[in-house]
């Protein structure tokens, strides 16, 4: 039995096990991550967060432009493409740990298996660009503990699948009882993580839309927050408003508030995502 150091660090209540594993020499199994995450009987988190070089991650998954990888898993242990809360921490460890330096007006790369992602400092703490969002082709119906009926959820991709259902109230929002998985059909081939919807009164304010939001994530349960799941709520109600919606967004979720911005390219829509990232405590853990 090994010993390994780590961190614990969260965004908006995201919360993730971080173990710097530099030159790639820890090979976590999916089973010693969901012991690890455990909240009763590992240090617990929502997922885990593996700092590893991109010239040391299989080769893959490898990002030549970037220096480090976040090698992301689910809390049950599965690999996970992106995780925009994630990505903050990964910086703001990476910056607390002296791996990487960050000043107004730079930028850092960061290798995850959605493609490298660059971060920069915002007012609110990190903006990540999450890239190129496109819709996915089909409709799906989702079902949840405490709707009444199905409803219609719109595909987004952000790097990684999330099907996002409008509600109609706030009292709509509360009663969700996400301690059980939402059912999907068709049922997406690598699964989605699943947003509820509800747009604040007014919709927009000064320019600025607003919305509020509860997720299921894949691999997960309901969390706090999910920061590719927030780009992705954001992104359908623009859609559903359609022509004159605005590009920037406020998303409260249980843990907080994030912001979500829309650039314009000559080749699509890259989507951002702002917000805190906080390290909490560090410690050393068993590893069996």
């Amino acid at each position: 039995m090994s010993t390994i150091a780590f961190t614990k660090g969260h965004g908006t209540g995201n919360d993730f096990v971080v173990v710097a594993d530099p030159d790639g020499e820890l090979h976590l199994t999916g089973e010693q991550v969901a012991a690890l995450t455990d909240r009763r009987f590992g240090i617990g988190g929502d997922g885990l967060l593996r700092v590893v070089r991109s010239a040391a991650i299989d080769a893959g998954a490898q990002t030549p432009d970037a220096d480090w990888f976040m090698d992301y898993r689910n809390a049950d242990g599965s690999i996970a493409e992106m995780c925009g809360n994630g990505v903050r921490v990964f910086v703001k460890y990476l910056l607390s740990a002296g791996f990487a330096t960050l000043a107004p007006g730079e930028t850092l790369r960061i290798g995850t298996r959605a493609g490298t992602k660059t971060v920069t400092l915002a007012d609110n703490g990190f903006e990540v660009d999450l890239g190129l969002w496109r819709p996915t082709a089909d409709e799906v119906l989702v079902r949840a503990r405490g709707l009444k009926v199905a409803r219609p959820g719109l595909g987004i991709d952000v790097g990684n699948p999330h099907v996002v259902v409008a509600l109609s109230s706030e009292d709509e929002l509360a009663g969700l009882d996400l301690s059980v998985q939402p059912l999907l059909d068709p049922v997406p081939t690598a699964g989605a993580n699943v947003e509820f919807v509800v747009p604040e009164e007014p919709l927009v304010t000064d320019g600025v839309g607003a919305i509020r939001m509860r997720v299921f994530e894949r691999g997960v349960g309901e969390t706090l927050s999910c920061g590719t799941g927030v780009a992705a709520s954001a992104l359908a109600v623009r859609h559903w408003a359609g022509a004159g919606a605005p590009d920037r967004w406020t998303v409260d979720v249980p843990g907080g508030r994030l912001g979500v911005r829309v650039v314009r390219t000559d080749v699509g829509e890259r989507v951002l995502l702002s917000g805190p990232a906080s390290l909490v405590f560090s410690g050393e853990i068993s590893l069996a």
